[in-house]
């Protein structure tokens, strides 16, 4: 058995859907630019430079989930989709995935799972394991996190309790490959048998070309 792990922003996607969710909000009038969009752009260059604080980070992106009714999410979102995300995926990122047909598969990301859930089956990846966004009883956003958040450490402790789940563990797999661009994906990329590094910044290239593991570009 063998198990293949995807990163999606800048990985399987040429963009950042985290980002672009918040700037196709700004776009729609649901956020003020104003308040909004500067500080979008800084969260997004402190993750590029791995200084990232995650819980004020999802703080600022989940709390407009929690202002407005799921249906209405959905729809934005269904839009979101087909015009934002569907042009951020490259025939490569297609071949990629489907060269893992028969493995075990699963997109792992810091993206919360309202926004990636559809990108995850856009590819006809079976897992997400993404950051959960709170829900009430009735389904509506909280705007609070529900559990870890799927980001460094974090992903390789969601990515244990996912096998945990399934009675499986590292050691079930003969070979196991996670694909990433990001040096805050360093944690994951060192506990898979088969990491490499996909259009890297340059933190996670030079790691790659120190430890000899492959570079290869989706764009």
């Amino acid at each position: 058995m063998k198990l293949a792990l995807f990163d999606l922003d800048n990985t399987l996607l040429a963009g950042d859907s985290d980002f672009e969710w918040a700037q196709f909000l700004i776009e729609r009038g649901v956020l003020d630019r104003e308040v909004y969009e500067a500080r979008n752009v800084q969260f997004y260059e402190q993750y590029r430079a791995g200084t990232l604080d995650i819980h004020e980070f999802l703080a600022f992106q989940l709390n407009p989930l929690s202002r407005h009714a799921r249906t209405q999410l959905e729809s934005w979102r269904e839009d979101f989709l087909r015009h934002k995300v569907l042009p951020m995926i490259s025939r490569k990122a297609r071949d990629l995935v489907e060269s893992h047909a028969a493995d075990a598969r699963a997109v792992v990301t810091a993206t919360n799972s309202f926004v990636t859930g559809p990108i995850a089956r856009e590819f006809g990846i079976e897992n997400l394991i993404a950051t959960d966004p709170e829900e009430d009883a009735n389904g509506e956003f909280t705007g609070g996190v529900r559990g870890m958040p799927a980001f460094r450490d974090g992903k390789v402790a969601r990515v244990e309790a996912w096998l945990a789940s399934l009675g499986l563990e590292w050691d079930t797999f003969s070979e196991s490959w996670f694909y990433s661009d990001s040096l805050n994906d360093l944690p994951l990329l060192s506990k898979v048998s088969r990491p490499v590094a996909v259009d890297p910044d340059e933190t996670l290239k030079e790691h790659a070309l120190a430890r000899g593991w492959p570079i290869i570009s989706l764009r």
